[in-house]
């Protein structure tokens, strides 16, 4: 709070408004997040929980610390590190709570909703889909992505549309549906983010694929994992390894 509160002060002693003080301090931390790693994250977190210190209801703060959140727990599963599960519950449940006050701010932008979803991800991941469905945060987590999806679906390189193609397909029976999972990553693949750096449609798209069976099916996702594979996240490679077996088997 102290270096949040320094910051302010000498913006306005060189002559910067409190609000291009407050964007300068935006941009610092998404180049900290534009950097991927997770020492920039734990600063971006730092300097996110300072600024609300301050400032609580500061909606640029409250989604950017939830995203913050968030890939600080991504980027340890990614990697593999021996305790990401620890991480993810912990930072995923930090990104739904900084998120959820985004949404009570700003109800009518997708980035509260959005965050909100991705944290939620992480701390399935963390934790269990019984846990989550324990928690109740299965009807949320949807409610949340459609929202995102219906305010702004190419938002954050179009993640609602990705999210909800895994949703309909990690939630437990009844409730899984794979018809709903192909049609959101069928729509996602049409994107132009489909396929990039950092991002997982691929390997979801491809575990349904598998799932669906048929030849043609078989031989899209085999192609699909073949790409996949040479990610240098840990956490994926090994998921898109494991899924590769399954086709290969005799």
């Amino acid at each position: 709070m102290i270096r949040f509160v320094m910051f302010w002060m000498i913006s306005l002693f060189i002559g910067l408004s409190p609000l291009s003080a407050l964007a300068a301090d935006f941009a610092s931390i998404d180049n900290l997040d534009d950097k991927r790693t997770v020492e920039n994250y734990q600063k971006s977190i730092d300097l996110c929980l300072e600024a609300l210190a301050a400032n609580p209801n500061d909606f640029g703060m409250t989604w950017r610390c939830a995203r913050s959140c968030r890939w600080y727990s991504a980027l340890y599963k990614r990697q593999g590190s021996g305790d990401w599960k620890e991480i993810c519950a912990k930072y995923g449940k930090e990104g739904m709570k900084y998120a959820q006050q985004a949404i009570d701010l700003e109800p009518n932008k997708p980035n509260g909703y959005y965050w909100w979803a991705s944290s939620a991800g992480e701390y399935l991941d963390g934790v269990s889909i019984f846990t989550v469905v324990k928690e109740g945060l299965v009807g949320k987590t949807r409610e949340s992505l459609e929202k995102a999806y219906a305010l702004d679906k190419t938002y954050e390189g179009a993640g609602a549309i990705m999210g909800l193609g895994r949703f309909w397909y990690v939630i437990p029976w009844p409730l899984k549906n794979k018809k709903h999972s192909l049609t959101y990553l069928r729509e996602y693949q049409k994107t132009e983010f489909f396929g990039n750096p950092h991002e997982e449609g691929p390997i979801y798209l491809a575990e349904l694929l598998v799932d669906l069976g048929g030849k043609d099916n078989l031989a899209e996702a085999k192609l699909l994992l073949e790409k996949a594979v040479m990610t240098d996240s840990i956490y994926y490679k090994d998921m898109a390894t494991q899924i590769l077996t399954k086709i290969d088997k005799p």
